[in-house]
């Protein structure tokens, strides 16, 4: 576990997610996320397990816990808040996301995990600018017809796009 200084000049966006899908040549999960005021997406790479705890969506009152679910329940009861997701690098093709504590404390996991976390408990997801003018993708190329488009038609023009990326498309040339 690392503690990571906030950097002072990094811009970062307000993401939403759009859509979890399976890579189809590497059988990879993978979560699309959308800008929430703009176009662009990037989609993150994640680990099985993260990906079936996201599939299951929102955590609300009442709902069987989940691994992932302890964690806001703790930070709760030893005085703290667990405010934010933030996707603050891409470093040879992985994500470096930390999950913020109390305002700007910053502990660094794995994208996948904090993923998990964040769309189990609704928490805000923030991504650097940079991260986004080096692999953001425009959301009207991947679905011509927008996000807001009906499902099977968002879902066949970006299993066209899937069909010809890998992980290695996003690392730094």
């Amino acid at each position: 576990m690392r503690y990571v200084t906030p950097g002072k000049n990094r811009r970062m966006r307000d993401m939403r997610t759009l859509r979890l899908v399976m890579h189809a040549r590497t059988r990879q999960p993978m979560l699309l996320l959308g800008e929430r005021e703009g176009d662009r997406c990037v989609p993150v790479f994640l680990r099985g397990p993260q990906a079936t705890v996201i599939a299951e969506g929102q955590r609300h009152e009442g709902d069987p816990m989940l691994p992932m679910d302890v964690l806001v329940p703790v930070v709760t009861g030893l005085g703290h808040t667990l405010d934010a997701v933030e996707f603050t690098a891409l470093t040879d093709g992985v994500f470096v996301a930390v999950l913020v504590f109390d305002g700007d404390t910053r502990i660094e996991v794995l994208a996948s995990d904090a993923l998990a976390v964040a769309v189990r408990e609704g928490l805000p997801i923030r991504m650097a600018e940079q991260i986004l003018d080096e692999v953001g993708q425009p959301i009207s190329e991947l679905f011509p017809e927008g996000a807001q488009a009906p499902p099977e038609k968002q879902i066949d023009a970006f299993r066209e796009f899937l069909d010809d990326v890998t992980p290695d498309d996003f690392r730094k040339p």
